[in-house]
């Protein structure tokens, strides 16, 4: 017995578990973060610079709202029913991603991790606050289409948190196979890996999902106003 899923039924699953996965990585990072203490940090801390807690305490709890409120920015039934509650979490997001980015500059900076890692961080963080301005620029303008794509790049970028974290979990159990591999190695493959994949990602649904059928309805028209 074969069972078909249909396209609406698949990109709900596709949503939600998005949704589901950020959520669990942004709630996880924020109860980890809202700790004063500098022990709990997961990521190794320079001890050299004292402030260095606190900028990834600035980078991921703004980071961790990103996460949360992407998702339901791109439930088209959410935005049509709550225009205003789409509007409201946009500029959240928007001050959100800010903070986030900034520190995350500033974090990378103080970062340990090599300066393959601490240049991957520093691109995100450009492309982050790029793609932010230029979405935020559109809908200004009010061309929702262009908006769309942009924001799209955005939270794609956004997302490479989650797919780090999956990343480094591979990269651990491969570890245990391969002894030769270092925590160092696999932490920069992963943050280089979960950037590329999520930009690549992003690119497809740019593509397939909003300029296709952008080109194809304008084909449509034109060769309806020929006939």
């Amino acid at each position: 017995m074969t069972f078909s899923v249909s396209r609406r039924s698949r990109r709900r699953i596709a949503w939600a578990a998005v949704a589901v996965s950020a959520a669990g990585v942004a709630l996880f990072s924020a109860f980890t973060y809202l700790s004063p203490d500098p022990a709990s940090s997961r990521i190794p801390l320079n001890p050299a610079i004292g402030l260095h807690y606190l900028t990834i305490v600035l980078h991921a709890l703004p980071a961790s709202l990103v996460l949360l409120i992407g998702p339901f920015q791109f439930a088209a039934k959410l935005r049509a029913r709550r225009p205003k509650l789409h509007r409201v979490l946009g500029r959240v997001y928007v001050v959100s991603m800010i903070f986030g980015a900034v520190a995350a500059i500033v974090a990378a900076t103080f970062s340990v991790d090599g300066i393959s890692a601490q240049i991957a961080f520093y691109l995100l963080s450009a492309a982050w606050l790029y793609t932010l301005y230029r979405g935020y620029t559109f809908i200004r303008q009010g061309q929702i289409q262009l908006h769309r794509i942009w924001m799209i790049r955005n939270y794609a970028l956004s997302f490479a948190a989650v797919v780090l974290r999956g990343f480094l979990g591979i990269g651990l159990v491969m570890k245990g196979f391969f002894p030769s591999l270092n925590f160092a190695d696999i932490y920069t493959t992963s943050v280089w890996g979960s950037i590329l994949v999520c930009a690549v990602v992003a690119e497809y649904f740019v593509i397939n999902k909003t300029l296709t059928p952008l080109v194809r309805k304008r084909t449509a028209e034109v060769h309806s106003q020929a006939a």
